[in-house]
Protein backbone atom coordinates (compact mmCIF):
# COMPACT_ATOMS: atom_id res chain seq x y z
CA UNK A 1 0.00 0.00 0.00
CA UNK A 2 1.08 3.67 -0.78
CA UNK A 3 1.45 5.94 1.37
CA UNK A 4 -0.53 8.90 1.14
CA UNK A 5 2.64 12.35 0.89
CA UNK A 6 0.06 15.81 1.48
CA UNK A 7 3.15 18.70 1.35
CA UNK A 8 1.94 22.58 1.99
CA UNK A 9 4.53 24.71 -0.14
CA UNK A 10 5.19 27.65 -2.27
CA UNK A 11 5.89 27.80 -5.64
CA UNK A 12 9.28 29.69 -5.17
CA UNK A 13 10.27 27.76 -1.84
CA UNK A 14 13.87 26.05 -2.99
CA UNK A 15 13.25 23.79 0.71
CA UNK A 16 10.29 22.69 -0.67
CA UNK A 17 11.72 21.90 -4.30
CA UNK A 18 14.27 19.80 -2.29
CA UNK A 19 11.89 18.41 0.37
CA UNK A 20 9.95 17.26 -3.12
CA UNK A 21 13.11 15.97 -4.72
CA UNK A 22 13.98 13.53 -1.78
CA UNK A 23 10.34 12.31 -1.69
CA UNK A 24 10.81 11.39 -5.18
CA UNK A 25 14.62 9.83 -5.34
CA UNK A 26 12.72 7.75 -2.03
CA UNK A 27 9.89 6.49 -4.71
CA UNK A 28 6.97 8.31 -3.69
CA UNK A 29 5.37 9.29 -7.00
CA UNK A 30 2.51 10.97 -6.05
CA UNK A 31 2.80 13.98 -3.73
CA UNK A 32 -0.70 15.83 -3.15
CA UNK A 33 1.31 19.41 -3.73
CA UNK A 34 -0.93 22.40 -1.86
CA UNK A 35 0.19 25.65 -2.85
CA UNK A 36 -0.30 28.06 0.22
CA UNK A 37 1.15 30.55 -2.27
CA UNK A 38 -1.68 30.17 -4.86
CA UNK A 39 -4.39 28.93 -2.62
CA UNK A 40 -4.12 31.58 0.16
CA UNK A 41 -7.01 30.22 2.00
CA UNK A 42 -5.09 26.95 2.81
CA UNK A 43 -2.60 28.57 4.92
CA UNK A 44 -4.40 28.61 8.06
CA UNK A 45 -5.05 25.14 7.47
CA UNK A 46 -1.56 23.93 7.77
CA UNK A 47 -0.95 25.84 10.61
CA UNK A 48 -4.12 24.52 12.10
CA UNK A 49 -2.60 21.08 11.29
CA UNK A 50 1.23 21.58 11.85
CA UNK A 51 1.55 24.09 14.23
CA UNK A 52 3.80 25.69 12.27
CA UNK A 53 3.64 28.46 9.72
CA UNK A 54 6.82 28.42 7.21
CA UNK A 55 7.00 25.31 4.25
CA UNK A 56 7.25 23.09 3.19
CA UNK A 57 5.04 21.11 5.97
CA UNK A 58 5.07 17.13 4.90
CA UNK A 59 2.24 15.03 6.18
CA UNK A 60 2.58 11.00 5.38
CA UNK A 61 -0.30 9.17 6.06
CA UNK A 62 -1.75 11.98 8.23
CA UNK A 63 1.13 12.32 10.27
CA UNK A 64 3.07 15.39 10.53
CA UNK A 65 6.55 14.96 9.22
CA UNK A 66 7.66 18.49 9.48
CA UNK A 67 9.73 20.68 7.36
CA UNK A 68 12.54 19.71 4.83
CA UNK A 69 15.06 19.44 7.40
CA UNK A 70 12.74 17.40 9.61
CA UNK A 71 12.10 15.11 6.37
CA UNK A 72 16.26 14.98 5.84
CA UNK A 73 16.86 14.43 10.05
CA UNK A 74 13.95 11.03 9.35
CA UNK A 75 16.04 9.89 5.99
CA UNK A 76 19.24 10.38 8.11
CA UNK A 77 17.66 8.33 11.11
CA UNK A 78 16.61 5.47 8.97
CA UNK A 79 20.05 5.44 7.02
CA UNK A 80 22.49 5.24 9.88
CA UNK A 81 21.47 1.78 11.30
CA UNK A 82 22.92 0.03 8.09
CA UNK A 83 25.72 2.36 8.12
CA UNK A 84 26.39 1.63 11.90
CA UNK A 85 26.26 -2.49 10.22
CA UNK A 86 28.59 -1.25 7.96
CA UNK A 87 30.91 -0.33 10.10
CA UNK A 88 30.87 -3.03 12.65
CA UNK A 89 31.20 -5.47 9.43
CA UNK A 90 34.23 -3.51 8.43
CA UNK A 91 36.16 -2.97 11.86
CA UNK A 92 35.54 -6.54 12.51
CA UNK A 93 37.61 -7.62 9.56
CA UNK A 94 40.06 -5.60 10.32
Amino acid sequence: MTAKVVMYSKTTCPYCHRAERLLRERGVSEIEMIQIDIDRSRRDEMIKRAKRSTVPQIFIDDRHVGGCDDLHALEADQAEPADEAEQATTRSQG
